[in-house]
């Protein structure tokens, strides 16, 4: 029964993903629910482990339609994976307990900002070219991999709106992007829960299957309905992560 569950939602975690960014809000919280006594290190990498299947598939449908500017990103995830290991490892060392309250309020800011812009993200304009536009991917890269391995909740959506704001991408170019980034940045944080044997192979395996049939869903209806429709699922999906954080932060 729990891995019927936790299956569903995975495919329902791949959907909202591959479009925005955001499905560990779904699964993560599935997870805890079905498996109330196991130790978080092992739900994060069950997470990772069928989340990173959906994020590669999504990444491949988007690179066939939508042109991807490899010379920046392909660095810029390489970094993404190194801030990702890094982060994963202090947090073996401190608590990022203290991130709590601070998620939801910078959260709200993304939000009230993309509501009042009403034309952020809706044009592709990139800003940079050449170093310039690299460095800058890298400078996200390096930033949001490390608070990936670090925290994690709402990566997806920080990766989205940096790349719409920061570099100028639209907001179906700018998700496209971020799909990469975030593959770069989940296999760092996967690899080191393997490592310490805090991933349910067997349950993985199912759940990626989940999240791939999501994930070709969602990127299917982005890639048709375009920047437009990206925008909005982006708003609901960040409104969605305030009320979720700044729940846990100072009510729960």
């Amino acid at each position: 029964m729990e891995l019927i569950f936790v299956t569903c939602a995975s495919l329902l975690a791949g959907f909202v993903d591959s479009i925005v960014g955001g499905g560990g809000l779904i699964l993560v919280p599935a997870l805890f629910a079905a498996f109330p006594t196991t130790h978080p290190a092992t739900l994060f990498g069950i997470n990772k482990g069928a989340s990173i299947c959906g994020t590669a598939v999504a990444t491949a449908q988007y690179a066939k339609r939508v042109d991807m500017r490899w010379s920046a990103l392909l660095p810029a995830a390489l970094v993404g994976f190194v801030g990702s290991l890094a982060g994963a490892w202090l947090v073996t060392e401190i608590s990022p307990q203290f991130l709590r309250k601070v998620l939801p309020v910078v959260l709200l800011g993304v939000l009230i900002y993309t509501l009042a812009k009403k034309e952020l993200g809706r044009h592709h304009a990139p800003r940079f070219t050449g170093r310039a536009e690299t460095l800058a991917a890298c400078c996200i890269g390096l930033l949001l991999g490390f608070y990936d391995g670090f925290f994690g909740p709402g990566t997806g959506s920080f990766f989205v709106f940096l790349f719409v704001r920061w570099l100028g991408y639209d907001f179906l170019n700018a998700s496209a992007s971020a799909k990469l980034l975030n593959v770069a940045t989940n296999l760092a944080a996967l690899l080191l829960f393997a490592y310490k044997g805090h991933v349910w192979w067997h349950f993985v395996l199912t759940m990626a299957v989940a999240n791939v049939l999501g994930s070709l869903l969602g990127t299917h209806m982005a890639l048709k309905h375009g920047a437009a429709f990206v925008r909005v699922v982006f708003i609901i999906v960040v409104s969605t992560l305030i009320m979720k954080t700044g729940y846990d932060a100072f009510i729960r």
